[in-house]
């Protein structure tokens, strides 16, 4: 029988993607996470326009824990700064590290798991005892572990490929210590799809193996890599999350993990300030669900075994 990766017209592409947004937007759970997360996209692209320049405590208009009112819709903080103005300048910060975090743990996990995958043998026995490590040990406690000493040795002053070391410190330690669970699935996609005709073929005609795996293996693997990589989102921005709520975010670009640690130190909880927390609070659990219904959405189209009829 014979097997290769289907080619099709632009009309046939088309095509193609309709039927997937139709089946893909036919669970609602597709529905209102795309809704949200886009919602929150577009807060975090124009936070300028839609709340002014973010606040400082030089540049505070409100008194202190003060409750929500026409003129703060979502309160004040600890020292006086709008809390809605915060809570959208965060947006920014908080997706911009959960996606660029989430691009490097996709990329190294991809890389891993498909080289484990297609050469086996020894490759795929350390590669995989590396891969178990990451997948064993907690990204949280590793990330806890090493930001600090990162932090620590570049310092956190002046910038880094346009982020404040800090922050930039974040991006990479969750990007290199989250891609296990992906590592893991492509590997054993890989080892699937390196048994079939078409790479046979593919190896006859005389094609290297980094040619093998680019061109045929990996657009196989795309539909899985980005149904997981909606969750390896939402588990990177819980890890940002924590580690700022800690202390080791940057509070002169604060995120929602930031402002959720500045509104404990400051007693918002025992204030009865439930704004202060609240508001960050219920950002960092929306955008977060919001991925992990995409990325159920999204395996429940891919995967034929999974497809139920909404």
């Amino acid at each position: 029988m014979k097997e290769s990766i289907v080619r099709y017209s632009p009309r046939s592409r088309a095509r193609v993607v309709k039927d997937f947004l139709r089946q893909f937007l036919a669970y609602g759970g597709a529905r209102l996470g795309l809704f949200c997360l886009v919602f929150f996209l577009v807060v975090a692209s124009v936070p300028n326009i839609l709340v002014g320049p973010l606040e400082t405590v030089a540049t505070a208009t409100g008194d202190f824990l003060a409750p929500p009112s026409s003129q703060h819709l979502l309160g004040t903080d600890e020292v006086g700064r709008d809390v809605l103005n915060l809570v959208v300048h965060g947006a920014r910060i908080s997706l911009t590290i959960a996606l660029l975090a989430t691009v490097i743990s996709l990329v190294v996990g991809t890389t891993v798991g498909m080289t484990a995958g297609y050469y086996g043998g020894r490759v795929d026995v350390w590669l995989m005892r590396l891969s178990d490590f990451f997948f064993v040990v907690p990204s949280f406690v590793l990330a806890l572990v090493i930001t600090p000493v990162l932090v620590e040795v570049m310092g956190r002053g002046g910038e880094i490929l346009g982020f404040r070391p800090s922050i930039f410190v974040i991006i990479v330690v969750i990007g290199m210590t989250s891609w296990a669970f992906v590592a893991r699935i492509v590997r054993s996609q890989t080892l699937s799809l390196r048994e079939r005709t078409f790479i046979d073929r593919a190896r006859v005609v005389g094609s290297s193996n980094f040619s093998i795996m680019v061109r045929h293996i990996l657009p196989n693997l795309v539909p899985q890599i980005a149904a997981n990589g909606a969750l390896v989102v939402a588990n990177a921005i819980y890890i940002e999350t924590s580690l700022s709520f800690l202390g080791l975010g940057d509070p002169l670009q604060p995120s929602w993990g930031t402002l959720l640690s500045l509104a404990q130190r400051a007693g918002a909880a025992s204030a009865g300030a439930w704004w202060d927390l609240g508001a960050p609070g219920v950002c960092v659990l929306t955008v977060s669900l919001s991925f992990v219904l995409i990325g159920n959405a999204l395996d429940d189209t891919f995967n034929p075994r999974r497809r139920v009829i909404p």
